[in-house]
């Protein structure tokens, strides 16, 4: 039955709001009335009204227009709400109710309130979830289906929450790792274009009523500047061209999966990205299957989580060994792309018929192998950032003052 919320008048004249569930709008209006309150506004807070159409401010039709309920943290933190509630024995319908209650904005009550609806009309939750697929995605709502289906609801909600807040653990250290040499790199930019653009014409000026030669570093500084000058504008247009370009390209599957695939062979970064890749791989992986998920749905669900294309085709073919017959551990060794310790434990699993704890290990150890290579990376870059910078400006302020040091000789 859909959901709606009101805004209405008592007897008092005072404005009173809230939510109940009703066949139609006009339903809720005599519902209201019969409460003897006067509705002022009545709106659907569910996916659908009664001809299919989106309604509210949930309706697939807002997309575009508007944000997302829960960002990562506030999902992770829903859920193990909803987690604790459930385990504590409260049944599904009146911790809906009460999360509806305890919502932070408009946005969070709408969608608790059409949840609550859907469940408290006989829908399975994970159904009930599957109409907001913006908000949960399908990985989520299998694991819950299959929590539903085992009668562990509870125990599937609080996983889901860990492997949430994991994800997003690494996701924030990764960014954190990254965000110092990044700074550092722009600050040097904006300040190399400064003193090319702006420092170096002016000691030029100082120097064109001269007629003695100029030492080399100073005539191709200077030539640098008069290219940035006159020419910066170019090169910034068609470096945003080739971006532009770049990025549609990379929409592109045949393109796209070339450059993943480019991408996992360089040096240092293609590690990180195999090693982040396969932790979440692993985790969805282990997450799945322990909640009862059967093998090659959870093999399919789990590929889609990987952001590199490249290695998405390998679990898809690896997928389709383990259809075939071949046990998980072997059809991931075939696939070189993955880090060795992937199908180790998975074989470690599958012998001691401990797989989702097997996997859950070496997602863990990938993770933290992650982070390892990603702060000894960043430790890495910041010194030879500023190193690299200091020289440039070391070659800067050389043109300037090579000049002032020739002019003081000639003059002795």
């Amino acid at each position: 039955m859909p959901a709606y919320s009101f805004e209405a008048l008592n007897a008092q004249g005072q404005t009173q709001k809230g939510f109940l569930e009703a066949d139609s709008a006009k339903s809720a209006r005599s519902q209201l009335r019969a409460q003897s309150l006067i509705p002022l506004v009545v709106t659907s807070v569910s996916p659908q009204d009664a001809n299919g159409q989106a309604q509210g401010p949930i309706g697939r039709h807002t997309w575009l227009f508007t944000k997302r309920v829960f960002n990562t943290t506030g999902l992770a933190l829903w859920t193990r709400q909803i987690a604790g509630l459930v385990t504590a024995g409260l049944p599904l319908e009146r911790a809906l109710s009460a999360m509806t209650e305890e919502a932070e904005n408009e946005a969070q009550r709408n969608l608790n309130a059409a949840l609550r609806a859907e469940v408290n009309g006989g829908a399975p939750f994970a159904q009930a979830l599957a109409q907001h697929p913006r908000e949960f995605s399908d990985i989520f709502t299998a694991v819950i289906g299959a929590g539903e289906q085992s009668g562990h609801l509870g125990l599937v909600l609080e996983r889901l929450a860990d492997d949430l807040e994991e994800r997003q653990t690494l996701k924030s250290k990764l960014i954190g790792a990254a965000l110092y040499p990044a700074i550092v790199s722009l600050v040097a930019v904006v300040i190399v274009l400064f003193l090319v653009g702006y420092v170096v014409p002016q000691v030029a000026n100082v120097f064109a009523g001269t007629k003695q030669s100029l030492p080399w570093l100073t005539v191709a500084m200077m030539g640098l500047s008069s290219g940035v000058r006159d020419y910066g504008w170019l090169v910034f247009l068609m470096l945003i061209a080739v971006i532009t370009a770049f990025l549609f390209l990379l929409k592109k599957p045949v393109f796209r999966q070339r450059f993943d695939a480019l991408w996992l062979t360089l040096p240092l970064v293609g590690r990180l990205a195999r090693g982040y890749n396969a932790a979440r791989f692993a985790s969805t992986l282990a997450m799945l299957s322990a909640a009862g998920v059967p093998i090659l749905k959870a093999l399919q669900a789990a590929s889609e989580t990987l952001s590199n294309h490249a290695l998405r085709q390998d679990a898809q073919e690896a997928l389709v060994l383990v259809r075939e017959g071949a046990p998980l551990a072997s059809a991931l060794a075939q696939k070189k792309r993955f880090p060795g310790l992937l199908s180790m434990f998975a074989r470690l699993g599958e012998q001691t018929g401990q797989l989702p704890q097997m996997l859950q290990r070496a997602a863990q150890q990938l993770s933290n192998d992650v982070q390892r290579r990603a702060m000894q990376l960043a430790t890495l870059l910041e010194p030879l950032l500023i190193v690299a910078m200091g020289l440039v400006v070391m070659l800067i302020v050389l043109a300037v003052l090579l000049p002032i040091i020739q002019m003081n000789q000639w003059v002795r």
